[in-house]
């Protein structure tokens, strides 16, 4: 195939990508709407920064929390306007008429669920923020931890899927 000429294919999206898109754009919307039911209860400093272990080394201005939505929003745009077209992605050269489908399908899924996973690691901040700045927590929990694992988990998988398409 010429490395220069991509079949535009239409691929209707898998369940799994549905589902994910369900729980990224909840999170997105629900982190948007926590912030501003408790922006009015926020104290004029809130964490902007934490360590490696999840402790905040440095405190900012509640306005340094509505940055976290806008990227996310702005992630996400890009990232779903990406997802939308699978045959512009990097593949290796032996894509052809016989995989293009499994290289396009495994590619968009990885970005769609990278785009999801962001999401909820976004949302996740703004909670964990507002309930240190609330002084309901001290750190980010483990959860925090465990969305970054998924989403490395995710490229990972995707990558190894990829290598593995004949």
């Amino acid at each position: 195939m010429n490395t220069y000429y991509r079949p535009v294919l239409q691929i209707e999206k898998s369940t799994s990508e549905r589902a994910a898109n369900v729980i990224g754009y909840v999170s997105l919307v629900a982190m948007i709407v926590y912030l501003l039911l408790k922006w009015f209860s926020l104290p004029a400093e809130v964490p902007a920064h934490f360590n490696a272990v999840g402790e905040v080394d440095r405190w900012g201005s509640k306005y340094e929390l509505l940055i976290l939505p806008v990227i996310a929003i702005v992630v996400t745009f890009f990232m779903e306007l990406i997802e939308r077209y699978p045959h512009v992605h990097n593949y290796p050269e032996r894509l052809c008429d016989a995989n293009v489908h499994a290289f396009y399908l495994n590619s968009r899924q990885m970005l769609n669920y990278m785009k999801n996973i962001v999401n909820l690691l976004f949302a996740l901040l703004v909670y964990e923020s507002i309930s240190i700045s609330l002084g309901d927590d001290t750190s980010l929990g483990i959860s925090f931890a465990l969305i970054l694992v998924a989403l490395f988990a995710v490229m990972i998988w995707k990558i190894i899927v990829s290598s593995k398409i004949k």
